[in-house]
């Protein structure tokens, strides 16, 4: 393939995947809103986020096993998953919700969001064999672009309903969808699995480099979307206790999560050089390093505070795109979308049990902050997010000599 086609079709993945994964925390930059319009309790944010990333779990799971994407067209997945994922977004604006259609009509969101965000990837892994985590970290950028974006859409829609917070979102994940069955079809080097394999499923994870990759994308989804889903509620505590700082939350929190997508592409380019697993594991280390520190950070001036998290949001995600690649390059082509689907699945389910039990605390604990109350420990929570981090780390340590990931 010619570079110059190479390189449209690598654009046109990646803006498809920022378009679909904007599906994402719709209903989080619309909370507030959310809570008024339906009369939901003031703690329905851990449950709202994890009703996504449970139809996301149980979407990969039905996809893994029934290897999907290695059976049919990455591309036609995509886009019937990109249609579907749109139009339950658009129930959020139905009058008639409640806690419970609430809920159930996020977890179809996230069931569709498994037919686009590793299908993504899947694609591109069957584009790029050389360059492939410089192809991840663009795509993953990609989604955290995307995942910040409603947020972005709240800082300059607040003079105007809500409800264009929502439309707006499934638009884009049509167009997107739309993009991508019809410029890009199925890659070069995929290999098309001709009938469904029970065994894939099993077979996967006898790959002893690939579960070494997988526990460290483990650790680093135990941190990756409850610190997104409270960077709110950081930014929210900060004020309370520094009542003399003034800022936009909706601003700093897409800032935050946005910035996400320089990390993913530095860490690429990095990766070039010094190897694809080191620069996974000096991530790992540095997000579970802020873990630590940010109750530390409370009492900083401003620029300080805000500088942390932006570093914190850089490196919380760099990581992701790289163990992906070590899990594309270290499993055979006819299973590598149910490989990198079953991997995000068992990930996200990991995501559930941090931001629940981070929602339990903070129910707990930081709404009394919020509320005016002296309670101190609110700050410490977020010292839980290490272990994920911890233990990916000690996992990478442990599994494998350092030179038997070496991906260039």
């Amino acid at each position: 393939m010619e570079k110059s086609n190479s390189q449209l079709i690598l654009s046109i993945i990646v803006f498809a995947q920022f378009c679909c994964t904007s599906l994402w925390f719709a209903s989080n930059a619309a909370l507030e809103d959310l809570l008024q319009a339906y009369k939901l309790p003031e703690n329905i944010l851990g449950d709202l986020t994890s009703a996504v990333q449970f139809g996301f779990i149980v979407g990969t799971l039905l996809f893994a096993f029934l290897t999907i994407s290695d059976r049919f067209s990455p591309s036609r997945v995509f886009f019937i998953s990109a249609v579907l994922g749109a139009i339950f977004n658009l129930t959020l604006v139905w009058d008639g919700n409640t806690i419970s259609s609430l809920l159930i009509f996020r977890a179809l969101v996230g069931f569709f969001l498994a037919g686009i965000y590793p299908v993504g990837m899947k694609i591109a892994a069957d584009y790029f064999e050389a360059g492939l985590g410089r192809s991840l970290s663009f795509l993953v950028g990609a989604l955290v672009l995307g995942t910040a974006f409603p947020h972005f859409l709240k800082t300059f829609m607040e003079e105007i309903s809500w409800k264009y917070i929502v439309y707006t979102p499934s638009i884009l994940a049509l167009f997107g969808g739309i993009l991508m069955v019809m410029f890009v079809p199925d890659g070069p080097y995929r290999k098309r699995s001709t009938q469904w394999d029970s065994r894939a499923f099993i077979r996967i994870f006898r790959n002893k480099k690939l579960r070494v990759a997988a526990f460290g994308y483990f650790g680093h989804m135990w941190e990756l979307y409850t610190f997104w889903a409270f960077v709110p509620v950081i930014l929210k505590t900060y004020v309370i206790l520094n009542p003399e700082a003034h800022l936009t939350i909706s601003l700093w929190s897409f800032n935050i999560i946005a910035v996400g997508t320089i990390g993913c592409i530095a860490g690429g380019f990095i990766s070039e050089k010094f190897g694809v697993k080191r620069t996974a594991y000096a991530s790992l280390l540095f997000s579970g390093m802020c873990c630590l520190l940010v109750p530390f950070l409370f009492s900083a001036s401003v620029p300080f505070f805000l500088a942390f998290l932006l570093f914190w949001g850089m490196v919380v995600i760099s990581d992701s795109p790289l163990f992906s690649t070590l899990i594309a390059m270290n499993v055979a082509s006819e299973v590598k979308g149910a490989a990198l689907t079953i991997v995000n699945c068992i990930g996200f389910a990991i995501t559930i049990l941090s931001l629940q039990l981070l929602n339990y605390v903070a129910n707990n604990f930081i709404l009394e902050t919020l509320k005016g109350a002296s309670s101190m420990l609110s700050i410490y929570l977020y010292m839980l997010l290490a272990l994920g981090p911890i233990l990916g780390l000690l996992a990478l340590r442990k599994k494998n000599k350092p030179t038997k990931f070496e991906v260039r």
